[in-house]
């Protein structure tokens, strides 16, 4: 379950298992499923009511909490904070005494007499403002909840929640909707009933365990489902467009010939019968939500993405975002440390390998492209240049695994993104050596191949021990570099390893988009006025050079959507995905006068790094190149 976020701008700025431990019997007098009701045609004042049946406790006092962090996401959701009117209540309907302990967790007195809990859901998608609650973070996106009359997005761990002791008693959910509603869970489904009315339906759910509960999201309401095969793997891809301005059967042709290549390269990968794509794409309102990206569980991802991109734009997200999530069913769901496969909800402890988790995934979801002939070789070195130019501008002295270890600290969480950066990049670098150490015929996949071989989904590996065991199952360089460049913080020197494939850096005009120039944003909020404005760099984008744009310009509408802060992030992850021919306008502001910039986009091109083949490679580095692309 791995969080992957799209580059995302706002006022012109960067936005960037369960515990297993058992059932106390004393505590806990019946072994039935917990059962639990979320009641979609009950909704009043945008709140859903939910009731959880715990069964009869010996104990006097009980904890129950919503998670302050769910797995994927590296920071903190605070679940229990769209919680409203709990109540404890007794086998006769009495309220019993509730102490609030903090802001996820409820304390039950006299539990040896508690019936049910009951409290009322908000949503999160609805506090998306910029900036959040106040001050206050929301959750991101794909971890949210949705509820409104066409939809709702039930990342259930945003809805149910657990007692401390019995994380790992099985679950019975009961979802009431109106009949009209489509669903789609990859949750045991074990039974449905329609109400005389014919209005509703009660879905019924099986979960074996509370990490079920939060590791499969639900979609309900207008929905356009789609499925398809990839090798014994079903497909559901299930897609929420306000406006149906984009359908299922468009997405999956894309999704169908990505996956068919991402199955082809994996070969004998398959941990899981079935995949849910879930693709929200949200509209322009004040309460749509903000937070573009993916959120990855270990069979099914969450996506947002904005309603208004273009087939093609839109496809193309499509690919950036699921390639790498469907991945995540290497690792973490074949390989994964005890951090993942005991994970605490309340208090978490992180594992220092997320140069794996989201790196090494990332590289596959780069990689793949390559090898299955769906990018050129042109467009596989310009990614891996963005990859080195983004990391460039983090810290790259630091520490990955102390990193990843202290990820909810501030300092460490600030650099977070770099995992998409150099850690695909760490991943490459992993890559090229168990190439040449094996003349060609070993990779990293191979390497991930045989850690699932050992431990799969069900047995976790020591975190402290991992690279030991790797260096050990690969070669002394792959463990010297880990050792030096992953634990220690000593910056990878990229030339030395491109020049074991025969390609080489070369300086000049490269391709760049819309909204950067060198690798760096143009645009920025001029914060006394609230404008958002082309900064100095917008001399490095030759597209604007040449229409007459110069720093200082206000950026005051663009294809008729006039810009704020408030809508920035989504204007600008529209341009970010601008194509050349495209007919665009854009009014801009000099000196109080209006400049209108309108017409068919041209190719712009910054200044920059590019990565050739060397003219005079041996032929063992073009030997071994052809075994890192197409090997």
């Amino acid at each position: 379950m791995n969080m992957h976020k799209l580059t995302a701008i706002a006022a012109g700025l960067l936005l960037v298992g369960c515990n297993s431990t058992k059932s106390v019997t004393n505590d806990f007098a019946t072994n039935s499923p917990i059962e639990t009701i979320v009641d979609l045609t009950k909704v009043e004042n945008d709140k859903v009511p939910v009731t959880i049946n715990p069964g009869r406790f010996r104990t006097e006092k009980v904890v129950y909490r919503l998670p302050r962090v769910v797995q994927g996401t590296y920071s903190v959701s605070d679940f229990g904070k769209y919680i409203d009117t709990f109540q404890a209540l007794d086998y006769d309907g009495n309220p019993l005494q509730v102490t609030k302990v903090d802001t996820n967790t409820w304390e039950i007195s006299n539990a040896v007499n508690l019936d049910k809990v009951t409290y009322l859901v908000n949503d999160t998608f609805d506090q998306e403002k910029v900036g959040g609650i106040g001050t206050e973070e929301v959750p991101f996106s794909p971890s949210g909840t949705n509820i409104e009359d066409t939809n709702y997005v039930l990342n259930l761990h945003g809805f149910i929640g657990y007692f401390d002791s019995l994380k790992s008693n099985q679950y019975k959910l009961d979802v009431i909707a109106p009949s009209k509603f489509l669903r789609t869970s990859a949750l045991q489904e074990v039974g449905s009933k329609t109400s005389e009315d014919g209005k509703t339906i009660t879905s019924s759910y099986f979960a074996p365990r509370y990490f079920d509960i939060t590791d499969n999201p639900m979609f309900y309401g207008e929905l356009d489902v789609e499925e398809f095969q990839v090798g014994d793997i079903k497909i559901v891809l299930s897609v929420y467009s306000p406006t149906k301005k984009h359908s299922a059967k468009k997405i999956k042709a894309v999704m169908e010939k990505m996956m068919q290549a991402q199955k082809s390269y994996l070969g004998s990968i398959n941990s899981t019968p079935r995949y849910d794509i879930y693709l929200y794409l949200a509209g322009n309102g004040e309460t749509a939500p903000k937070g573009f990206g993916a959120l990855e569980h270990h069979t099914s991802t969450v996506v947002v993405l904005p309603e208004f991109m273009k087939d093609d734009q839109l496809a193309e997200s499509m690919i950036d975002v699921v390639s790498h999530e469907f991945f995540h069913i290497v690792t973490p769901l074949s390989v994964h440390s005890e951090d993942v496969h005991y994970f605490d909800y309340n208090q978490p402890t992180f594992s220092k390998h997320l140069w794996m988790y989201e790196g090494v995934t990332e590289y596959f979801a780069t990689l793949f492209q390559i090898n299955k002939d769906l990018v050129s070789e042109e467009e596989f070195f310009a990614k891996l240049i963005d990859k080195i130019t983004r990391a460039a501008g983090m810290d790259d002295a630091m520490s990955f695994t102390k990193m990843s270890e202290n990820i909810l600290e501030k300092k460490y969480h600030d650099q977070y993104i770099n995992v998409y950066q150099k850690g695909a990049l760490i991943g490459m670098c992993i890559d090229i050596l168990m190439r040449e150490e094996s003349n060609g015929q070993r990779g990293i996949l191979s390497l991930m191949k045989e850690l699932s071989n050992k431990y799969g989904k069900d047995k976790p590996f020591s975190d402290d021990t991992l690279i030991e065991e790797i260096t050990k199952m690969t070669y002394p360089s792959v463990g010297e570099f880990l050792n030096t460049h992953v634990v220690g913080g000593t910056p990878i020197d990229y030339t030395k390893f491109f020049e074991k494939v025969g390609i080489d850096f070369a300086n000049g005009k490269v391709k760049t988009n819309y909204i950067q120039g060198k690798g760096v944003f143009i645009v920025s909020p001029d914060l006394a006025t609230g404008n958002i404005i082309f900064n100095d760099v917008v001399a490095e984008n030759s597209y604007w050079t040449e229409q007459g744009v110069k720093p200082n310009d206000i950026i005051k509408e663009i294809n008729g959507v006039k810009l704020s802060p408030q809508n920035a992030n989504t204007v600008f992850q529209g341009v970010f995905r601008w194509q050349p021919g495209e007919k665009i306008e854009v009014k801009l502001e000099r000196d109080g006068k209006e400049v209108v910039i309108k017409g068919a986009l041209t190719q712009a091109y910054t200044s920059g790094k590019s990565l050739l083949r060397k003219e005079d490679a041996s032929q063992k580095q073009k030997d071994l190149l052809n075994a890192w692309l197409k090997g």
